[in-house]
């Protein structure tokens, strides 16, 4: 069965008539021609598919696109504006934290959804104190990203990158 679905994708307003089986994902790259998302393992193990849907991070492959109707998604490649990287973006540029960069629009996107979940003092499992505000230490980031996987292992500049873009180094 098909429905007709409005995503806001990267800023624009889009419509488009999908199979209420298609994922997210699929509805990016194949119907919207958005690839920045990548297809890894299709199962929501690797994480080279998160977006983030209303400011929050997701695994475009495991979400329905008919779920998420009337939504925002932010893309990797909707996070750059006027010409100038986020800083997220600069952040991996400047920590060189990627390799063959297939995982690298996922690992971006997440990074946006973690430092804001820091912001907000959402506790996560590397921290001792639930009650007390994280702080951006190497193992708060790579607690928090190890949903995203770099078969290049580039971890040690992920993490770097995702602390210098939240002022941490």
């Amino acid at each position: 069965m098909d429905a007709e679905i409005s995503l806001t994708v990267d800023g624009v307003p889009r419509r488009l008539v999908v199979d209420t089986r298609t994922t997210l994902l699929d509805a990016l790259r194949e119907r919207l021609g958005n690839t920045s998302p990548k297809k890894g393992c299709d199962h929501g193990q690797c994480g080279a598919c998160t977006v983030l849907v209303e400011g929050q991070r997701a695994l475009s492959c495991l979400a329905l696109a008919v779920a998420h109707d009337g939504a925002e998604v932010v893309t990797a490649d909707g996070l750059a504006s006027d010409g100038e990287l986020h800083p997220v973006q600069q952040a991996f540029v400047d920590r060189d934290a990627f390799q063959c960069g297939y995982c690298t629009p996922g690992q971006i996107c997440s990074a946006v959804g973690v430092l804001d979940e820091v912001r907000r003092g959402w506790p996560s499992a590397a921290g001792t104190d639930l009650a007390a505000d994280p702080e951006l230490t190497e193992d708060e980031v790579a607690e928090r990203m190890s949903g995203n996987l770099c078969r290049c292992a580039a971890y040690v500049g992920i993490v770097a990158a995702v602390r210098q873009a939240g002022g941490a180094s």
